[in-house]
């Protein structure tokens, strides 16, 4: 999965609020509908709670669809987070921008794809390794336009 474009968010952006719905739907079987309260969450809060390290980018490719990661997603990146095993990344290796999930070992580095289709990329000593910053949401469309 490659990175199609990087977009910075703006930190002064107005926030923006939206009516949350305290209640929990289930995806399983249905439960009977119930009445329920709303409060006004801000999403940009929600989403971004470092905002001036968060940027938003679109993903390419489908190495990460057990990950819920989908071709044309937008992904929410915090530059702040300090990247961990276990933790689905965009990583720079060799000038190449990729997003996968980051597995350290004690015989290195491997940026684990999370579709059985596609390699896992084994970080060698000799190349060159950045991680860019460390996933925390995925944005994809349910209803087609």
């Amino acid at each position: 999965m490659w990175v199609e474009e990087v977009r910075a968010l703006d930190p002064d952006a107005p926030a923006g609020t939206v009516p949350f719905a305290d209640v929990e739907a289930a995806c399983g079987f249905p439960s009977p509908a119930q009445d329920y309260e709303t409060t006004e969450i801000d999403l940009n809060e929600h989403l971004m709670p470092n905002r001036v390290s968060t940027f938003l980018i679109r993903a390419r490719g489908n190495s990460m669809t057990r990950a819920g990661i989908y071709d044309g997603d937008e992904l929410i990146v915090d530059r702040s987070i300090r990247p961990e095993d276990g933790h689905v990344v965009v990583a720079v290796v060799d000038g190449e921008m990729t997003v996968k999930r980051l597995r350290v070992t004690r015989a290195g580095v491997i940026l684990s794809a999370e579709n059985r289709q596609h390699p896992d990329i084994e970080v060698a000593e000799l190349s060159e390794l950045h991680i860019w910053g460390v996933v925390t949401r995925s944005l994809h469309r349910v209803l087609r336009a």
